[in-house]
């Protein structure tokens, strides 16, 4: 089994020194040595990560290693895991089943929790139920993991997913992070979820990060979108009219990022960028992008029967701005969905 030994550095302007090296555990032994002089380098994290095999986990984990930093993938299955970060290419990285969570969870600076079942779905009774338990019971372990932790070892903070689903549906309103939470299914699942990581130990800086509709490559909801785009000859997606509250890929990572390293990042942040559209207008931009027509509406029917329930994550939408994110300065690379569409689908 790899043993995870995690030696951090970090640089300052004075002069000092601080040691700390607990005691071996049968997962992961962390080793911090702290030498301050005269530089601007930033000190190197040891950070935990749930859902590291999902859409937004595997890019974090790639963006974290490009950087050096120290990965605790913590999975419910190695060999998924292992197939998704070879260590021929992820030398270092530790993957940790749930036995082990706890000693490695211990040894990090922060943890990133985005573990939970994909909602754009079928949905019956049954998929209903795990999609909620799978968000509760991940994050009601990672946040009694950081609560049982000695005051020593216990990560500084706690970085952990929610949705914009938390507002509700509204072809009306404009949500942000101080608007009630709406009273459908996704809206509660929310609020669990919420409730769940805001038990974290009041001495960890805890950021809940509300994503809206992720735009990547490799999944999510344009993995969706596009062959129901591609077989109706493109077009909007039911009336067209409800608001699409989207971020790229790559912004979600970055911010969720600085959470980790940021103090500022504290409290609920919506994930989503500064210029939601409506669908119409998204679909009509997507078109362009996969150099396709775009006059055609998917019907509601077609999309119900591909998704059933869950086609309600497509069809009902709502105007959510990320309004602490500006008021942090978080510098956004893609804030017009015309151009991120251009990135991804070039």
């Amino acid at each position: 089994m790899e043993l995870c030994r995690a030696t951090t550095f970090s640089w300052t302007h004075t002069v000092s020194t601080s040691l700390y090296i607990p005691q071996p555990s049968s997962m992961c032994e962390t080793k911090r040595f702290k030498v301050w002089c005269g530089s601007d380098q930033p000190q190197k994290m040891t950070v935990s990560v749930t859902g590291a095999t999902g859409f937004i986990g595997r890019r974090l984990v790639q963006r974290l290693h490009a950087d050096n930093h120290r990965i605790h993938v913590l999975t419910r299955s190695r060999s998924k895991a292992e197939l998704i970060f070879p260590v021929r290419d992820f030398p270092g990285i530790v993957i940790a089943e749930e036995p082990d969570w706890k000693d490695c969870i211990q040894g990090s600076n922060g943890v990133v929790n985005l573990a939970g079942m994909p909602i754009s779905t079928r949905w019956s009774s049954e998929i209903k139920k795990e999609i909620k338990q799978s968000r509760i019971r991940v994050t009601s372990k990672v946040v009694d993991l950081i609560n049982d932790a000695p005051d020593a070892v216990r990560p500084t903070v706690l970085v952990s997913a929610t949705a914009v689903g938390y507002y509700g549906s509204s072809e009306t309103k404009v949500f942000d992070e101080k608007s009630p939470s709406g009273n459908d299914y996704l809206a509660e699942v929310c609020r669990e979820w919420e409730s769940t990581a805001l038990r974290v130990n009041k001495d960890v800086r805890l950021a809940l990060i509300r994503i809206g509709v992720v735009l990547g490559k490799d999944g999510g909801a344009l993995a969706k979108m596009i062959p129901l785009f591609m077989l109706f000859a493109g077009g909007p997606l039911g009336s067209g009219k409800q608001w699409f509250s989207w971020i790229h890929l790559d912004d979600i990572v970055n911010l969720i990022y600085e959470a980790l390293s940021n103090p500022s990042y504290k409290g609920v942040i919506n994930g989503t960028a500064p210029n939601p559209v409506r669908l119409a207008e998204m679909c009509e931009h997507l078109g362009k992008a996969m150099g396709r027509p775009s006059w055609l509406p998917v019907p509601d029917i077609a999309i119900k029967a591909v998704l059933g329930e869950g086609a309600s994550v497509v069809l009902e939408g709502q105007r959510v701005l990320p309004a602490r994110a500006k008021e942090l300065g978080f510098p956004f690379k893609y804030p017009y969905v015309k151009d991120a569409l251009k990135a991804i689908l070039s």
